[in-house]
């Protein structure tokens, strides 16, 4: 049963999201329990003339899961996962987390494609497209959607796969939650003979030789770097190696990750990916000040390489990290029409993160420093700011137009507003 929230200690719980800089306050917030209490939440929204959001994960940045004065449909209590080994798929409900997959598919001796944390809702990773760990061997996360169920902006419930309404299918494959509410998904799961991942850190001048394992490594490796600040309080690069296939191959593959200069730290060895998703909720953990940039490049090439070495030179917190993250092998081998996520030329997307603690004086010297990284192209429009529009379209080249036009098929009234959409 759903339960409508206007005040008090659990209002202010559940419009409290991962970015703790994002005080939104919805009029009311409706705890659902099921497709039933979506389907209610929309019809009363229209009925009451009320903007709506929906909130899954919580984990957007620009805090898009909460709209000042609206309806908030929160999902969080929606977190079941159930997994078929035999048909290796997992039905996933709209708030489950990724760590919530993960497990799931960890317990049934399977994997998941997700992102990097555990946090994040699975469904919003989904719908974005998705980068993450095991995406050279199994391409983005919105690769593997096979099927969903959807609360349209009218609150009729409608499932869509390849035979039934295969529009829609291809819109939520990394169009963004623009077109309905996904109450239900099913991912394909996959059996690998082993995951084996690590930290590797290093100085600056490793970061041109790490582009050949970024963008061409074997598919079963999947690299992500970038700078943070180390434990001495100095940047450095990081290497994140993920590999998923044959242990004693992925062993001499990450060893040879070490050998690109001298590492000022290594770690490496076998792991799984619940583990692997907690330690980067635990790097990130919810409640700090956020802003994101995102952007895109195909190489690492001496501009690029010079503004991310501009960048990291001037962080202005501790907490704050830059983040390449790669698409290669399996996921740049989907054709760009195929889905909705239309990049697929191997590149990576430059995540800048600037995080600092509540009540810091230099806010607005942190939001400067992510705009430092601007003069890069492109953008992953599950990450892109809410006035990043042109960046949006760009992204979505020329499938932006079949985008516009499913949303004026699904949602000619403009009920929903997500992250990712044109």
């Amino acid at each position: 049963m759903s339960d409508r929230l206007t005040s008090g200690p659990r209002y202010e719980a559940a419009r409290t999201i991962w970015n703790g800089a994002v005080s939104r306050r919805p009029l009311a917030v409706l705890r659902c329990a099921g497709a039933a209490d979506v389907q209610a939440g929309v019809r009363a929204a229209r009925e009451d003339g009320l903007p709506l959001s929906v909130r899954g994960g919580g984990h957007d940045w620009a805090g898009r899961a909460l709209v000042d004065g609206g309806l908030t449909l929160d999902l969080s209590p929606m977190r079941q996962v159930s997994v078929d080994p035999a048909t290796a798929v997992a039905t996933v409900a709209g708030g489950a987390t990724s760590a919530d997959v993960a497990a799931a598919a960890q317990r049934a001796g399977l994997v998941a494609v997700t992102g990097t944390a555990g946090s994040v809702g699975m469904a919003g990773l989904t719908l974005g497209g998705g980068y993450g760990p095991l995406s050279g061997r199994f391409g983005l996360a919105a690769d593997n959607l096979l099927s969903a169920d959807v609360v349209l902006a009218d609150g009729t419930l409608v499932t869509v796969d390849e035979e039934h309404d295969p529009e829609l299918l291809w819109a939520l494959r990394g169009g963004g939650g623009n077109f309905g509410v996904v109450t239900t998904m099913r991912i394909r799961l996959h059996a690998v003979p082993a995951i084996l991942a690590g930290m590797i850190m290093f100085r600056f001048d490793v970061l041109p030789d790490l582009e050949e394992s970024l963008l061409r490594g074997p598919d079963e490796l999947t690299v992500q770097a970038g700078f943070i600040t180390a434990p001495t309080g100095e940047p450095v690069l990081f290497a994140a190696p993920t590999w998923c296939g044959d242990p004693e191959v992925g062993m001499k593959a990450l060893h040879r990750l070490t050998e690109l200069g001298e590492p000022l730290t290594a770690q490496v060895g076998p792991t799984t990916m619940p583990d692997q998703l907690a330690q980067i909720d635990a790097m990130f953990p919810a409640g700090r000040h956020v802003e994101i940039g995102a952007r895109t490049v195909t190489a690492l090439d001496p501009e690029v390489r010079q503004i991310l070495l501009d960048a990291a030179n001037a962080t202005t917190s501790p907490l704050s990290a830059i983040s390449l993250h790669s698409l290669h092998g399996a996921a740049a081998r989907v054709p760009a029409d195929a889905t909705a996520f239309r990049n697929r030329t191997p590149h990576l997307m430059v995540e800048t993160i600037a995080v600092w603690e509540p009540g810091d004086p230099a806010e607005d010297q942190h939001r400067a420093w992510v705009r430092g990284t601007d003069r890069l192209p492109g953008g992953y429009p599950n990450l892109l700011g809410p006035e990043d529009t042109a960046r949006t379209a760009a992204a979505f080249g020329p499938n932006g137009e079949r985008l516009l036009a499913a949303k004026k098929r699904y949602d000619p009234d403009l009920v929903f507003h997500a992250p990712g959409a044109l």
